[in-house]
């Protein structure tokens, strides 16, 4: 007995199925519209908008952290810089100075003044307080502490609102001889002043302003408000604090906000991104209108012309069915005319489109995978080195690049052969994949060359991890019998350069430096290697 025509007599009519589907599925959201509770929706704009702001706050105050960090790491390298060099005791340390500002960017001015208060050298010169007394006030301050230093925000004799950060000066012998002073201008051009003032009002009119440890204003879009104080804010109140949060809030002007704070713990500034409410209230009223406009509408048109398209619609569904079907078997052939059935064409269509869309994501996996890794060794190759290190350095991300090179290979290859040379190469990629952390990126750079990719480390940071590897490779087992050994170079973004290349170049040359240095060895590049890209190369250290 046949079957099938009796269970197709059964089946539901396509045509049915789609006139019931989309009247029910259109006068259900129209219905779930019309019943949503205004006030629900409000606070899920409210919250919303909240987590937005909190978490740009959070950012914004994660990057300010990051750049202090990052600028007393520099005046520390400077003050060691300066009080290690023979000019030091000459006195004559005005090139050095005007250097380094100009090349980290991080200061406005470089000033040293000595252990009584008299100015002996300051980058600029035109700053013109050369050979003056500064021992009151917030330097004579400094001066007393004969530590690590960060003022608050002050107004200077200039007009000039300013931070200074100081870092106690000791010569060789030990003795105190004063104190190096980086000057940030807050409203001036400098690397903390670029990175705030990239943004700007949105059409939302959403900002974020950054307020000092008593209250004012430091960064604001509005650049009349630099300097105002704010203290009565109850925000900026629970900044002050050290705390972090979100809630509405009426600003000194009278408008209400949607404000997120939090705060920077090194500096005790904070920032705090707010939106006003009446932009969520605008989106809100804009949602709604758009929502009847496009269910009302639509609803009243399906309804009438939905019966009389559903059948039209039916024979062009089963003709796609059975050509997908045919395009995934690689047996195309004229759409045989039959009367369609729900159940068949619905699960056919189904099927086919799954499996289609399953083997394009096996063959897309498979040449993703091809073109980002290394045949070989199985790590990531030079292109996806290449690639994360450009989007690093665009988002300026600090970190370490390590360059290491096996000694001694062409010798391997020479007594065991290539085969064998390239199961070396193996043992050392797996050592290589098992001893970094798994943030960290590990390519094969090219022949016996291999990179090691780490985010967020210092050069000393990075240096304790290369030794730890070059060690682990020292020790490991190999398939010629005996140990080998790998040379290593390092270099930091942005500490000795700016480009990938030229990052990549001082790492080189400071793997070549271990090299000529006896080999098994890790050496960074040098710290003035930045300063001098563009001249005379030096050798790692």
């Amino acid at each position: 007995m046949n079957l099938l025509p009796k269970l197709q007599s059964r089946g539901i009519r396509l045509a049915t199925v789609l006139t019931l589907l989309v009247a029910t599925a259109v006068m259900s959201a129209l219905l779930i519209q019309l019943i949503a509770s205004y006030h629900s929706e409000e606070d899920s704009l409210i919250d919303t908008t909240l987590t937005l702001n909190y978490s740009n706050a959070h950012k914004i105050a994660g990057t300010i952290d990051s750049l202090f960090t990052s600028m007393r790491s520099s005046l520390k390298a400077s003050a060691d810089y300066v009080v290690g060099t023979d000019a030091f005791e000459a006195g004559d340390i005005q090139t050095e100075l005007e250097l380094i500002r100009v090349t980290s960017r991080y200061f406005n001015s470089l000033t040293w003044v000595d252990e009584t208060g008299y100015v002996l050298n300051i980058a600029p010169a035109s700053v013109g307080l050369k050979g003056k007394m500064v021992n009151s006030g917030l330097t004579n301050v400094a001066l007393q502490l004969r530590r690590p230093y960060l003022s608050k925000p002050y107004i200077a004799p200039s007009g000039r609102l300013i931070v200074m950060l100081t870092e106690p000066l000791y010569n060789r012998a030990g003795e105190y001889r004063g104190i190096l002073i980086g000057s940030i201008y807050l409203q001036e051009s400098n690397i903390l002043y670029e990175i705030l003032g990239n943004s700007s009002v949105d059409e939302t009119g959403s900002y974020f302003y950054v307020t000092g440890p008593e209250g004012q204003i430091l960064y604001h879009p509005d650049h009349a408000r630099i300097g105002d104080n704010t203290g009565a804010n109850p925000v900026v109140r629970k900044l002050r604090e050290g705390l972090n949060g979100k809630q509405q809030v009426t600003n000194t002007k009278g408008v209400p906000m949607l404000a997120a704070y939090v705060a920077v713990h090194q500096n005790r500034w904070g920032v705090v991104q707010q939106t006003p409410i009446d932009a969520v209230q605008d989106k809100l009223n804009a949602n709604l209108r758009q929502q009847v406009l496009y269910m009302l509408a639509p609803f009243l048109i399906l309804l009438l012309v939905v019966v009389f398209v559903a059948r039209k619609l039916a024979h062009p569904f089963v003709s796609l069915a059975d050509t997908v079907k045919q395009m995934s078997e690689g047996t195309y052939a004229p759409i045989a005319h039959t009367k369609p059935h729900w159940n068949r064409e619905a699960e056919l269509l189904t099927k086919t489109v799954i499996f289609a869309m399953e083997e394009m994501r096996k063959n897309n996996t498979q040449l993703i995978r091809e073109a980002s890794t290394d045949p070989l060794t199985g790590l990531l190759n030079r292109r996806t080195m290449t690639d994360m290190m450009e989007g690093w350095l665009e988002a300026r991300l600090r970190f370490s690049v390590v360059i290491l090179d096996i000694d001694y290979f062409k010798s391997v290859n020479d007594a065991f052969g290539h085969s064998t040379g390239d199961e070396v190469l193996k043992s050392l990629a797996r050592v290589l994949g098992q001893s970094v952390r798994r943030s960290d990126v590990c390519c094969r750079y090219g022949g016996e060359e291999f990179v090691l990719l780490f985010p967020g480390l210092h050069p000393g940071e990075a240096f304790a991890q290369a030794e730890r590897i070059r060690r682990k490779v020292e020790r490991m087992a190999t398939p010629i019998g005996r140990n080998v050994t790998i040379s290593m170079g390092v270099a930091s973004y942005p500490v000795h350069a700016e480009t990938m290349e030229a990052l990549i170049d001082a790492a080189d040359r400071a793997m070549y430096l271990a090299k000529q240095n006896g080999r098994n060895k890790t050496i960074v590049a040098s710290s003035a290697e930045k300063a001098e890209s563009e001249d005379e190369p030096k050798s790692g250290e």
